[in-house]
């Protein structure tokens, strides 16, 4: 590749960018060190608050959700405290050159940690479909079928509408779809039906397009989709980019997301669910935490060979998730690393809980001592009796064993061209993600592909 490339540009540029963040992090530090070197509790208050400062405002400008807010938060307290201390100190040189050298590194940041994916108007454009056709439930997300009128924008772009009616087999429609020449396959509904059209797609080696039209859409997601923007999500039809992703099964049904265990589980198979998902889960969580909670009657191994002890949760995932709260809206960095992922949750007293509860509101319960989580290629789930599951968001009950197993690169997805553009700044931030700091060493020194 050479230095005409565009995207070879961008990468040089991204690394300068990153360099220069970090250069100009180290010089207003060492500058406030070199003039302040008198006054000690003017060095320490000073250095402390705009490193601070600095770090929030990487944050601010690379992440999205609580971290942002927090980082925003801390940002704003540790630069009133460096202005406070240096114009105390009755340095305005200081505060000024302090300052820029900050907006230098926060800007150069922002620029650095800019997505490191293919660059949208570069991509190859996928061939014209000769058929496409696009299956739609029209009673997913409360009727957004109806309400972005995508029967009649499918007509304009040339695209074959099918809208579900009552005691329709969807695979039987993907499949009649398929046998009358469809050589594209979309699906607009929610992440179960997008899991049953994707195995179709996948079985026939046909592209699969996916319109947000359903409740969540966690899938859509993660491809980088936008969710708000259902009627966007046709360009793919047009110009499309195609991308192979992984599925994954339970006992040979395919799923998209995840495949849920107890606390997921009876959340899913609570009738409220569907209307409210979010406050369902608010309000059931606590009674299936406490330390009154019936563990798991499930059995499995641990990637160390020995049995797990029985939790209240346990999720494997189509590609791991970063999960940041219980309540969901966790993330996953790719869905084509050719794994599963496992997360389980024990709680075993009052004081367990209490700590769950506490890290669940700042979005850390990656860090209860309860906590488990590992990747896997199979994985085979033993119980005494039937199995409540809830798989892509319905609720199924299944007779055991329950057998995992990843699908790597089972499908390929058009996704619109924009979803390309949707950087990792644009998602929700991932608390466990690496540190900043380490984003922006592991751009500047070029190694960019060990962060993953």
């Amino acid at each position: 590749m050479t230095t005409s490339d565009p995207g070879a540009r961008r990468s040089a540029l991204r690394r300068v960018s990153a360099a220069l963040a970090l250069t100009a992090f180290a010089a207003a530090l060492l500058f406030l060190v070199v003039v302040s070197i008198r006054r000690w509790d003017v060095l320490l208050a000073s250095v402390a608050s705009l490193g601070a400062a600095v770090v929030a405002a990487w944050y601010v400008v690379s992440r999205r959700g609580a971290v942002r807010a927090a980082a925003a938060a801390l940002g704003a307290i540790a630069l009133v405290v460096f202005v406070v201390v240096i114009l105390a100190s009755q340095s305005g040189r200081v505060l000024a050159v302090g300052l820029a050298l900050a907006a230098v590194s926060t800007a150069a940041a922002g620029y650095a940690l800019a997505a490191p994916t293919a660059q949208a108007d570069d991509a190859e454009a996928a061939p014209t479909a000769r058929q496409a056709v696009l299956i739609m439930n029209p009673r997913s997300g409360g009727g957004k079928v109806e309400r972005f009128g995508l029967v009649d924008l499918c007509r304009q772009r040339g695209v074959e509408p099918y809208v579900l009616k009552p005691g329709d087999d969807l695979r039987e429609v993907a499949e009649a779809a398929v046998a009358r020449g469809a050589d594209l396959l979309g699906m607009a509904g929610g992440d179960g039906s997008l899991a049953i059209v994707a195995s179709i797609a996948s079985l026939h080696g046909l592209p699969f397009v996916v319109v947000p039209a359903g409740t969540r859409n966690h899938f859509a997601l993660d491809l980088g989709i936008d969710r708000e923007d259902v009627p966007g999500a046709l360009a793919a039809f047009d110009d499309g980019v195609d991308t192979r992703v992984d599925l994954a099964e339970i006992n040979g049904r395919v799923f998209v997301n995840n495949a849920s265990m107890g606390v997921y589980a009876k959340v899913v198979q609570s009738a409220d669910y569907r209307d409210a998902k979010v406050q369902t889960a608010s309000a059931l969580l606590p009674d299936m935490l406490g330390p009154g909670a019936n563990a798991l009657d499930l059995r499995y191994m641990l990637p160390s060979g020995a049995e797990a002890v029985p939790g209240q949760l346990l999720l494997v995932s189509n590609n791991p998730y970063d999960l940041a709260h219980l309540r969901g809206g966790g993330m996953r960095e790719g869905l084509d690393g050719g794994v599963l992922g496992v997360v389980s949750l024990r709680v075993g007293s009052a004081a367990d809980a209490e700590k769950l509860a506490a890290l669940e509101m700042t979005g850390q319960v990656q860090r209860f001592s309860g906590w488990d989580e590992w990747t896997a290629s199979e994985f085979e789930v033993h119980s005494a009796g039937p199995v409540e599951v809830g798989v892509d968001g319905e609720a199924l009950v299944l007779d055991p064993p329950l057998r995992f197993a990843i699908r790597p690169g089972a499908v390929t997805v058009r996704r619109p061209r924009a979803a390309l553009r949707r950087s990792r700044a644009a998602r929700p931030a991932r608390i466990t993600a690496r540190s900043t700091l380490a984003a922006l060493w592991q751009v500047a020194t070029g190694r960019e592909a060990e962060v993953g």
